[in-house]
C-alpha cells in the first residue's frame, strides 16, 4: 500500500521520541531524529515498569536487553511502616508468559537500549541540535534546525518532554504544568536477596519503596508530601533522605537507611502534572509523551504510554490512506489510556496527601494496572 508520507522529523530523543523513530523507521519512513543534548543523556535513578510497558519494549525490539540488564517480576508487596504485610496488587504477565508482569532499571540504562536500537533501525541521529523555525503548511512542515540546516517534512512530532518547546511553538494556549504538592527522592542501593519484586512501606505522609533494577543494585524511593516547590542541596540532601526514613522501623527499609551516606547520589524531584486537551496535532505537527500527557510516577507508567504513543503513532501513520486520518486515529487510540494515567495517578497522589482511604489507593491501583493489561 502506498504510505501518505515518507519523511518525518522527530524532535527529542528521549523514551518515546526514540520509539517513534524506531517504529517508523521500522515500516520504511525516512526518519530524522534531532536530539538538544549532544551526549545524548538521560538523567535519573532508577525507573520502575509495568507489564504493559515490557510489551511495549517487546514490540519496540529490545526486551531481551531489558532483561539482561534490568530486573523483571511478579507483582508489587505493600507493608506498614513497621514491616507488617498489607497484602500484595497482582500484575498481569501482559508481555506474554515468559516476560514478569513487571520491573525495573536504570534509567540511563534503558536509555542506552533505546539509543543503539534507534541507530540500528536506520533513524538518523543529530545530536546537540533542534529545530530554530516550524513554517506549517497544508502538506508539509518547512522546519530550519539550530545548526542553519532546513528541510522539508510531511509531519513533525514534538517528543521533547516536560518542558516541549514544540509545545510552546504551536499550541501557546496549552495548559501549564502544574505542581501536584509532592516530591520525590530516589537512591540507588546494594541489593539485599530478600528485595527480589518491587516493594512499598505506605507511613502516614511518607511512602516509601524498594525495587530491584539488576541482580545487584535495587533504587529506593520516598514520595512525600510538600505544600510548596522546594530546592535541597545536594549537599544536604543524604541526610535528609536518611531522616524520612528514620520513622519507618521495617528492618529492610532501616538497612537502606543505613547504606545512604555521602557517597550516595540521592536526587530530589517535585511532581508535576499535564493533560493538554485534545486536540494534540495542529496540521502536520503532532504532540506526544510526556510533552502531551506528563504524569506523576503513581502507576510506573508514565515512561510505557510514551513509548507506547511512538508505537501507535508509526502504526497509523502506515496504515492510514491520510495523515490527517492517521493523526485523527492515533489520538481516538490515545486519549483514554493516558487520560486515566495521569488522573487516576494525580489521585492517588491526592489520597496520600490527605491520608485518604486506603483502600480507594489500592482499588485505583488495581483497577488502573487492569485497564492497562489491554492491548494498545
Amino acid at each position: 500500500m502506498n504510505m501518505p508520507l515518507k519523511r518525518v522529523l522527530i524532535i527529542g530523543g528521549g523514551f518515546s521520541g526514540m520509539a517513534a523513530a524506531i517504529e517508523c523507521a521500522k515500516r520504511g519512513l525516512e526518519v530524522d531524529l534531532v536530539e538538544i543534548d549532544a551526549g545524548w543523556r538521560s538523567y535519573g535513578a532508577g525507573i520502575s515498569i509495568g507489564g504493559p510497558t515490557l510489551r511495549a519494549l517487546r514490540t519496540v525490539g529490545v526486551i531481551e536487553a531489558f532483561l539482561k540488564r534490568g530486573h523483571a517480576s511478579d507483582g508489587v508487596n505493600l507493608f506498614a511502616p513497621t514491616g507488617a504485610p498489607f497484602g500484595s496488587i497482582p500484575t498481569p504477565r501482559v508481555a506474554g508468559e515468559d516476560v514478569p508482569g513487571g520491573g525495573a532499571i536504570m534509567r540511563p540504562a534503558l536509555a542506552e537500549i533505546l539509543a543503539q536500537a534507534t541507530r540500528a533501525a536506520g533513524v538518523n541521529v543529530k545530536l546537540g541540535c533542534s529545530f530554530a523555525k516550524l513554517e506549517p503548511h497544508n502538506d508539509h512542515v518547512s522546519v530550519t534546525l539550530t545548526d542553519g540546516t532546513q528541510a522539508r517534512y510531511d509531519l513533525v512530532v514534538g517528543a521533547d518532554g516536560l518542558y516541549s518547546t514544540v509545545r510552546a511553538a504551536i499550541f501557546p494556549e496549552a495548559p501549564d504544568l502544574r505542581y501536584t504538592g509532592q516530591g520525590v527522592w530516589r537512591a540507588v542501593l546494594p541489593r539485599p536477596a530478600e528485595i527480589n519484586c518491587a516493594s512499598m512501606w505506605l507511613g502516614h505522609k511518607v511512602k516509601a519503596g524498594l525495587n530491584p533494577v539488576s541482580a545487584e543494585e535495587m533504587y529506593l524511593f520516598v514520595t512525600v508530601d510538600s505544600p510548596e516547590r522546594i530546592y535541597v542541596d545536594p549537599t544536604t540532601a543524604q541526610e535528609l533522605l536518611r531522616d524520612l526514613l528514620a520513622p519507618f522501623s521495617a528492618p529492610v527499609l532501616q538497612a537502606a537507611r543505613e547504606q545512604i551516606g555521602p557517597h550516595s547520589s540521592v536526587i530530589y524531584r517535585p511532581l508535576e502534572s499535564m493533560l493538554m486537551p485534545r486536540a494534540w496535532s495542529r496540521g502536520r505537527i503532532v504532540l506526544i509523551g510526556d510533552a502531551v500527557h506528563a504524569t506523576t510516577p503513581h502507576m510506573a507508567s508514565g515512561a510505557g504510554i510514551g513509548i507506547e504513543d511512538g508505537i501507535v503513532l508509526a502504526e497509523e501513520l502506515t496504515s492510514a490512506t491520510t495523515v490527517e486520518a492517521a493523526l485523527i486515529a492515533f489520538e481516538e487510540r490515545r486519549w483514554e489510556r493516558c487520560r486515566l494515567v495521569v488522573e487516576n495517578s494525580g489521585r492517588l497522589g491526592e489520597i496520600e496527601i490527605t491520608n485518604g482511604d486506603r483502600a480507594e489507593h489500592t482499588r485505583i491501583m488495581h483497577e488502573t494496572h487492569q485497564y492497562l493489561a489491554r492491548a494498545i
